[in-house]
């Protein structure tokens, strides 16, 4: 759907992701790592609503914390909106509305989803017509998730993970996640992994600086088979935010014990996420975790990235 700039509001929904791989190359001269990605668009949503205005403003509701949302102009979506005004020349504003689903610090991208349907609503909004090259372009100049949360579906991403190559996927992959009440930050759990990596430079190989993602997980995702996928996950953030968060490996060995096939940190974490076999095994999945009194969502992938709702 297209809309004009005379519309009143524009609906976009983005979803969030799990990473069912990630290597994190070595540390780089910048202070950064390229990293391998496999990810998949999971089936929690950020919902963003656009109507005109003169300035750019956002407000926030949702069923999870948002306490550590700003709503000034450090809000990622606020940054969206205007770095669309920019480079498209549009001299208006904005106010968003969004409805946040996916957790907060919570390694699923939630942000990114904010700021990706913030790029298609506005462009929608205002007529601006932006080509898709040049909306993932900008995508990329607001975090090395953004670009994704665009596309959806499963992708590999290189590089900060935003270069993306599209990977194929068959079937419907059943996941139960269990939401923390508190977040991680991404740059502590990465100054995390460089500490875990020094402390054990004598036990471990020394990281790759352009890592790959593991053919045995591309296999899997081509077969559509959980219980090859299973075999495979692997996050190297695991380790740190583990060791951040120590509550988190009784939550990993609670969900084995119940069914999963495997559980895994979602990308930064402290979210986990677990791989079931079915949607039968996720159900009883979820009651079991549930029962623990855990915050428990359960989600399906891969789906599709932003999209105009209304």
């Amino acid at each position: 759907m297209t809309s004009g700039p005379g519309s009143h509001v524009v609906h976009t929904r983005a979803p969030g992701k799990i990473n069912v791989f990630l290597k994190v190359g070595s540390l780089l001269d910048d202070g950064y790592h390229d990293v391998a990605i496999a990810y998949q668009a999971v089936s929690v949503y950020e919902d963003v609503r656009a109507y005109p205005a003169d300035d750019f403003s956002v407000s926030l509701t949702g069923t999870v914390d948002l306490s550590r949302v700003p709503t000034d102009g450090s809000n990622i979506a606020i940054k969206a909106a205007r770095l669309l005004a920019r480079r498209t020349a549009y001299r208006g504003g904005v106010r968003l509305e969004i409805d946040k689903h996916v957790p907060v610090t919570g390694g699923m991208g939630g942000g990114s989803a904010d700021a990706a349907a913030t790029l298609l609503a506005c462009d929608t909004l205002w007529g601006t017509g932006l080509p898709r090259e040049e909306m993932l372009d900008l995508a990329s100049e607001l975090g090395a998730d953004v670009p994704f949360a665009l596309t959806g579906g499963t992708a590999i991403g290189t590089g900060r993970g935003d270069q993306l190559s599209p990977a194929l996927a068959k079937g419907t992959f059943q996941w139960v996640l269990v939401l923390a009440d508190f977040g991680l930050s991404t740059p502590e759990v990465y100054s995390e992994l460089d500490r875990h990596r020094d402390r054990h430079s004598q036990d471990i190989f020394p990281a790759s600086i352009a890592p790959t993602v593991d053919t045995n997980v591309l296999q899997a995702l081509r077969a559509g088979d959980p219980h090859m996928l299973a075999e495979c996950l692997h996050n190297d953030l695991q380790a740190p935010a583990l060791h951040l968060q120590p509550s988190l490996a009784a939550v990993l060995e609670l969900g084995e014990e119940n069914g999963a096939l495997a559980g895994i940190v979602s990308g930064s974490g402290p979210t986990i996420a677990f791989l079931t076999a079915d949607l039968d095994s996720s159900l009883e999945l979820q009651i079991a975790l549930s029962a623990a009194r855990l915050t428990v969502v359960r989600a399906s992938g891969p789906v599709h990235g932003a999209r105009v709702i209304t």
